[in-house]
């Protein structure tokens, strides 16, 4: 097992990770300010999240609303916006509500209702991203190519919903330029949508982890989703 990272290994870190999104933004033409890190923490313990929020992390990412819960209440004091990043269960929705402040995984009509209805309860309209599923992988979730227009004019319809966003984790590959068709893929599907639909806002992208992320930000990419460069390994499972 690998030596646990601590507060000034993730610092460091965090520093070398903007450094290398404003290389890949300016490779590009782009403003590096145009592009967010979220870490994402999943199995990553709050003292590690602290570490990376005050080296400057704003936004983070998690797969479990559980984890969240726990999570979240213990770092209250901290400027930070949480994303849920992993496959929303129709059960766990309300609670999904209460824990995070964006959802980036929406990608069936029967959860974005269920979203809707919730947060009309609520008194409010909570922004999502629609995660497509760009390669018939079985372990991934997300809306296939074809549903997605659909399912952006619901959202759009959807009095409690704001779209946001498109979010897409594509197939692993050891190179990360073989990703690079699945990003621009992305990025065409948002630009399409956001010019038919007349989306609100310039349309974000969420797209892109630790192996991969300048090439998704060469794309296109808003938002890059970073957890083994930030966090270092997970900690296995007790």
């Amino acid at each position: 097992m690998g030596r646990v990272w601590g507060p000034e290994e993730i610092a460091r870190r965090f520093k070398e990770i903007r450094e290398r999104v404003a290389e890949a933004a300016l490779r590009v033409g782009r403003r590096p300010e145009e592009i967010r890190i979220l870490g994402a923490a999943k199995g990553q313990n709050p003292e590690k999240i602290r570490a990376a929020a005050e080296a400057g992390l704003r936004l983070v990412g998690e797969n479990y609303v559980q984890e969240a819960e726990r999570k979240r209440p213990l770092l209250e004091d901290l400027p930070l916006s949480w994303h849920l990043i992993g496959y929303l269960q129709r059960n766990k929705a309300r609670k999904a509500l209460k824990v995070f402040d964006l959802i980036e995984t929406v990608d069936r009509t029967e959860i974005a209702e269920r979203l809707s209805r919730l947060a009309l309860e609520e008194g409010r309209r909570f922004p999502v991203f629609i995660q497509v599923k760009l390669a018939p992988e079985e372990r991934k979730a997300g809306a296939p190519p074809e549903e997605v227009p659909a399912l952006a004019r619901r959202v759009l319809e959807l009095p409690g919903l704001e779209p946001r966003g498109l979010m897409t984790i594509p197939p692993y590959f050891e190179d990360p330029e073989e990703v690079r068709p699945y990003f621009r893929r992305l990025r065409e599907m948002r630009d399409h949508l956001w010019e038919t639909l007349k989306l609100p806002g310039p349309g974000e992208l969420s797209m892109g982890m630790s192996h991969d992320f300048e090439v998704a930000i060469e794309e296109g990419a808003t938002l890059v989703r970073l957890g083994r460069a930030l966090f270092g390994p997970r900690p296995p499972k007790a």
